[in-house]
């Protein structure tokens, strides 16, 4: 008690001397009393205002990367008070310190420590906010810019990984301040569940994380920071699937570039510069966009004007009002094409033939990606994404039919497995069906009346009656259903007769074992 009372009177005696003693006095005795502390105090404290200057308007951005980095090493397990916030567009539960609490921390086998401070301004309804972080006075500057440094970069890759990803599309105004709109970008799509052969999708994961960790070494040899993927394939191959497979596995926003919107080059630039770093654009169907295709000879014609000074010949050039194969290129390779860094640009196109040659070389699209038909081990992915299932007995015939020439592309294997997603025996059976029915339409005309064959989309069932059929009732009456004309002559045909008559007997065989 004794102690109690002593401390009692010591608080009364300087409430008493503050306010006999003048300001100026306190103000000495306040500053000596810090000299002290600090003197004798093993660890030296520096002050991270959340804004810049006194003004309050210039956002000190190392603010922003502590609080991002103290969500990042989850200060739950360290700190006693936390307040939790969640925004509507997010999943994500953010952190932040609670007012006047302390987070620890750990560097190079040093113990630091970060308190956020806040202070209510005199006469104001605002406050003051700051991060004080606590160093060991004795290794402070070898500490300092090497931690700071390490909390920057986490609170980057931090941003990266947990903001909101979106999908921008040209409005038609990119003259103005902003020619994009944009809504959150939620595709499902990942590398993991693209259905690729394995070593194009190593390839694929290898060449992105070297892309996405390669800023020294791209500053180091001279060049922009971007990289050109050129996706080619027949309809349903999966392109648009694996530029947004590439987007998630990167974090990256998605700019899909529409050409028809465009008025002129002037505005593609304006686009580019309104893009922002960490990005992929887009543009898809490059041959089928705007007529670019054999530009590289400028056209010239020439008009005969008469006058009362003689006659004049006037050239006039390449169209203005729209968007050129030369904008095009500079776009993509060009000056303006490094106004940003870390950017994906991606081509898309049905006929890889059809893209002008000064599109597609190496400094524009460096990678060219071949999407086809689904090999083997791609239609045992999507089997497990699908069905769930990783061996079955018809994969053997699904195989034979594949090296016969009845692959089917992601999109048409997809959807009979998707129809037939609640049994296994049958969506598999789909799939042989139709590749059996490719194989038949490839040796027959594959139209009828301007109609393409459509083995994609008939049942099974419809399959397995005609393949009941021996191989003599297989004329031209019977295939012309099929959208063929009379039986081809040749040894060609007999050997695909007799190859399907085996699948068929192959295919009944196994579901005879498996009981269907």
């Amino acid at each position: 008690m004794e102690i109690l009372s002593q401390m009692w009177s010591l608080l009364g005696l300087l409430t008493v001397l503050q306010n006999i003693l003048p300001t100026q006095l306190l103000s000495l005795l306040h500053s000596f009393f810090e000299f002290l502390q600090d003197l004798l105090s093993p660890y030296s404290y520096f002050e991270i205002p959340e804004f810049n200057g006194y003004c309050g308007v210039d956002v000190n951005d190392l603010y922003r990367h502590v609080n991002l980095y103290l969500n990042s090493v989850n200060p739950s397990t360290t700190c006693r008070r936390l307040t939790l916030s969640r925004s509507k567009s997010s999943n994500r539960i953010s952190f932040t310190v609670a007012p006047n609490h302390t987070v620890h921390d750990a560097f190079n086998g040093h113990r630091v420590s970060w308190t956020h401070q806040v202070d209510t301004v005199q006469d104001s309804l605002d406050e003051r906010r700051s991060f004080s972080l606590k160093l060991p006075k004795r290794h402070r500057l070898s500490l300092l810019s090497s931690y700071l440094d390490h909390v920057t970069a986490r609170a980057e890759e931090f941003e990266r990984v947990s903001r909101e990803r979106r999908l921008f599309t040209n409005n038609g105004h990119g003259s103005y301040e902003s020619g994009w709109s944009s809504v959150p970008f939620r595709h499902p799509s990942t590398l993991e569940t693209m259905a690729l052969e394995p070593e194009l999708k190593k390839q694929l994961t290898d060449d992105l994380t070297t892309f996405a960790e390669g800023k020294e070494f791209y500053h180091k040899i001279g060049r922009a920071w971007k990289r050109g993927y050129l996706l080619y394939g027949p309809p349903g191959s999966g392109k648009s699937s694996l530029i947004a497979a590439i987007a998630n596995f990167l974090c990256y926003d998605v700019y899909d570039l529409e050409l028809s919107k465009v008025s002129d080059n002037s505005e593609l630039r304006a686009l580019l510069i309104q893009t922002t770093n960490r990005s992929i654009i887009v543009i898809e169907d490059i041959d089928c966009s705007i007529s670019l295709t054999g530009e590289r000879q400028t056209k010239m014609r020439k008009t005969s004007l008469q006058s009362d000074k003689g006659q004049k010949m006037v050239e006039n050039g390449e169209d203005s009002g729209r968007v050129t194969l030369s904008g095009l290129l500079n776009f993509t390779d060009g000056l303006w094409s490094c106004c940003g860094e870390e950017r994906i640009i991606v081509f898309t196109t049905n006929h890889r033939d059809n893209v002008d040659p000064a599109l597609v070389r190496c400094g524009r699209m460096d990678v060219h990606v071949n999407l086809g038909t689904c090999g083997m081990h791609a239609f045992k992915a999507m089997v497990m994404n699908y069905l769930g299932v990783d061996s079955h007995p018809l994969f053997d015939v699904v195989e034979s039919c594949m090296r016969s020439g009845g692959a089917l592309t992601p999109a048409q294997m997809g959807e009979i497995l998707l129809r037939n997603r609640k049994d296994a025996d049958v969506a598999i059976r789909g799939v042989a069906a139709a590749m059996q029915a490719k194989i038949l339409c490839a040796d027959t005309d594959t139209t009828e009346g301007g109609r393409e064959c459509d083995y994609g989309t008939r049942t099974p069932e419809s399959f397995d009656r005609r393949l009941m059929d021996s191989p003599e009732n297989w004329d031209g009456s019977s295939l012309g259903k099929w959208g063929g004309k009379k039986r081809k002559e040749g040894s060609t045909w007999e050997r695909k007769v007799k190859f399907l008559v085996r699948l068929k007997s192959l295919t009944k065989s196994d579901s005879g074992r498996r009981g269907v």
